[in-house]
């Protein structure tokens, strides 16, 4: 690889990272903001929560990378371009195989990243998210201390605390317990703790009262305690046997599925379409940058030229983009159709590379372009000012 070519593999990788690290940050906020009641309603910490909405970056990675390759790729050529650099290296007989080769090889990187998220950090997220989004629900003791909330456990016990103390001590206790239907129970107290121990959790209150209104009584029995214990231990979650969706599966565990696997049996087809994704997805990188390339690699004179081109770029990527999708969500229900995304992929890097090496230069129709022309004139003479 000679200095140019190392240069550009240089800054489009530069760039590359730029806008996956930006379009992630901005989407990952915008999606844990939509599960911020982790901490809220849950009773977790900010750490916590920011731990656990970290969990998703791998998928957001995934599905970015191929898009921020593109906006990559599709900024350097269009500096090269500003620059006249590309007419300059076309003037001097370089052939556009070899600047291409640049670009190819971070697609190439890029594409090996893709491929061992998609095969295993993906899924390896999702799968530590979905654990910790049990572990955190099934946690009674994060659900009930919440100063200045009432919270309801199983729909049948109320409970609010008016604060808790820097040691750990909490004041102001109200319970309410509708459990049985003969009976109602409510307990105040001035202060009480958490007591974790083999034997359970308890709420230990001290110094306060238990009214039990009893069905059919008028006025109810009041008894004052000096101290008074509350098993929590019968509210929490005892162990869970997670079951993993598809997403959540390794790539090896969409190819060679137990015999046993209650939800493959279930759903073979769903499997099948989740494999075929994943297989494609490294692939999408290296048919991305072959698209742009093969409309913004050739030397173009004008800045409506390459506007035009970039258009077309960016709708070629998206048409087949399009395809993939549509493959993957009819392809469990109509297996054959899982196979265009493989033919759009393989018909989009074939006829992209015959361009590139042949040097052609993809332009529209003429009577687009004067249309084009045409409206860009009419909108400058309306809109800007004389």
């Amino acid at each position: 690889m000679g200095s140019i070519s190392r240069y550009i593999f240089r800054t489009t990788l530069g760039a590359f990272l730029v806008v996956l690290v930006s379009l992630t940050a901005v989407i990952w906020v915008t999606q844990a903001l939509r599960d911020i009641d982790i901490m809220t309603s849950q009773g977790q910490t900010i750490l916590v929560f920011v731990g656990i909405t970290a969990l998703i970056i791998p998928l957001l990675v995934l599905v970015i990378a191929p898009i921020a390759l593109l906006i990559a790729v599709a900024h350097v050529l269009n500096k090269l371009s500003n620059d006249s650099e590309i007419i300059v290296m076309n003037a001097a007989g370089m052939s556009p195989w070899v600047l291409f080769r640049a670009f190819l090889a971070a697609a190439v990187v890029v594409s090996l990243l893709v491929g061992a998220i998609s095969a295993y950090f993906a899924p390896k997220g999702l799968r530590m998210l979905r654990d910790k989004l049990t572990e955190v629900r099934a946690n009674v003791v994060s659900t009930i201390v919440q100063p200045g909330r009432f919270r309801a456990i199983e729909n049948a016990v109320t409970i609010h605390i008016r604060e808790r103390r820097p040691n750990g001590q909490l004041a102001g206790i109200f319970l309410d317990d509708r459990r049985n239907p003969n009976e109602r129970i409510t307990v105040l107290s001035e202060i009480g703790e958490l007591l974790d121990n083999s034997s359970g959790t308890y709420l230990v209150l001290q110094k306060g009262i238990v009214q039990r209104h009893e069905l059919g009584q008028r006025d109810p029995a009041t008894v004052a305690f000096d101290r008074y214990a509350f098993d929590l231990s019968q509210f929490a979650a005892g162990a869970q046997s997670v079951k993993y969706s598809i997403r959540e599966r390794y790539l090896w565990q969409l190819l060679f599925p137990g015999a046993n696997d209650q939800f493959y049996l279930e759903q073979p087809d769903q499997f099948r379409a989740e494999l075929h994704d994943r297989l494609m997805a490294p692939l999408y990188p290296i048919a991305f940058v072959i698209i742009a390339y093969a409309y913004l690699g050739a030397p173009r004179t004008t800045r409506q030229s390459r506007t035009i081109s970039m258009v077309g770029a960016v709708a070629g990527v998206a048409l087949l983009r399009l395809i993939g999708f549509v493959s993957t969500v009819f392809g469990a229900s109509i297996p054959w159709m899982l196979s265009l995304q493989y033919v759009a992929t393989a018909i989009a890097i074939g006829v992209g590379l015959y361009v590139i090496r042949c040097g052609l230069i993809l332009e529209p129709p003429a009577f687009i372009t004067d249309w084009l022309s045409a409206l860009t004139e009419r909108l400058s003479r309306r809109f800007v000012a004389p």
